[in-house]
């Protein structure tokens, strides 16, 4: 593998302390790394009394899953880069999380509070295969017994599986796997850089069956593709044979500067939709509460229906570790916590 370091001119969008490369192999062609040192990891969420957690750590920005409705987009025109493809190739890498983690963990100001992770971008996109930056920080959180999350739609966490159930057996951990519907169609479009919906659900599978209780994110619901009551069904069936022990629906919601690049998608693809969109989204980012309220309530239906419990996705859960006899490990649901998402 060769690695090419680009125009250290870059470096002014991020500071001094940056490397640019673009990796010579098909499953990295057209993306450049910006590797930085980071001056802090663990991050406040603004208006977190609205939100279901209150810090994060997120070692990357931008998102080689390029899911054309990803909110976070507009955060990279915090850094003069383009909201679209910019976005989608465009990688902060952090190589310094890990380390700083630990540094934060042990400082006398943290109250080992609860962290999500995959709340902004997902820390098991594609660049998570070649820098590991996750290994090192799940190990940081189980070393101080630190409560976490993890929201993804990466199939490389199973990488972590071990680390995942060591930290599992001392703190509260809570998964959640990201499946908004199965059609395949509308999955190689609308999210052309992730794993299939159905290779996220053996995900959902595996950790269940290793002793980690996994629920699904079920988002995003896209209003007249993938709201169907037939497609609702067939997906949260499906969430529900791959053992997920939550399921939380959430519909499409378009904040500036990913409204621009979905309607852009939606336009060349299902044109005869734009308008309906345009009127639905007329107020903001959201859907109309009515429309939500329909959805969640048919979802939960259906996930009754199909033996879903009512634990939202997310949820921390501790691992009991196998007994003297070998018995396989079990979840032991905590207090409520964590997470929905965004």
């Amino acid at each position: 593998m060769r690695w090419d370091n680009l125009d250290e001119s870059r470096a002014a969008l991020f500071g001094t302390d940056v490397v640019s490369r673009t990796v010579d192999t098909p499953e990295f062609r057209g993306i450049t790394f910006h590797e930085v040192r980071a001056r802090s990891i663990v991050n406040r969420v603004p208006g977190a009394s609205r939100m279901p957690f209150e810090w994060t750590v997120n070692p990357y920005r931008g998102c080689s899953h390029a899911c054309v409705y990803c909110f976070a987009r507009k955060t990279h025109s915090y850094l003069d880069l383009d909201t679209g493809l910019g976005f989608d190739s465009q990688i902060v890498v952090k190589v310094n999380a890990a380390e700083l983690l630990r540094r934060e963990l042990a400082a006398p100001r943290w109250r080992g509070e609860h962290i999500a992770m995959g709340t902004n971008v997902d820390c098991y996109q594609r660049a998570e295969g070649r820098y590991g930056l996750l290994p090192g920080i799940i190990a940081a959180l189980r070393d101080h017994a630190n409560p976490f999350s993890i929201l993804t739609k990466g199939t490389l966490i199973l990488r972590d599986l071990e680390l995942l159930r060591q930290a599992a057996e001392v703190t509260e951990v809570g998964i959640s796997v990201s499946v908004g519907f199965l059609d395949r169609e509308l999955w190689r479009t609308v999210e052309p850089g992730t794993p299939a919906p159905e290779r996220r659900l053996d995900v959902v599978r595996t950790l269940t069956a290793h002793g980690i209780p996994c629920g699904v994110l079920m988002a995003p619901v896209i209003p007249f593709l993938g709201d169907a009551p037939d497609q609702l069904r067939a997906t949260v069936r499906a969430i529900a044979r791959a053992g997920a022990d939550s399921v939380t629906p959430l519909v499409l919601h378009l904040r500036p500067g990913a409204r621009e690049w979905f309607m852009a998608w939606l336009g060349h693809h299902h044109p005869q939709l734009v308008r309906r969109y345009e009127r639905m989204y007329a107020d903001g980012a959201y859907a109309p509460t009515w429309y939500q309220r329909t959805i969640t309530r048919q979802v939960h239906e259906l996930a009754t229906e199909y033996g879903i419990g009512p634990a939202r996705p997310g949820e921390a859960r501790r691992i009991r570790p196998p007994a003297a006899n070998g018995t396989p490990p079990h979840a032991v649901p905590p207090e409520p916590t964590q997470l929905t998402l965004l």
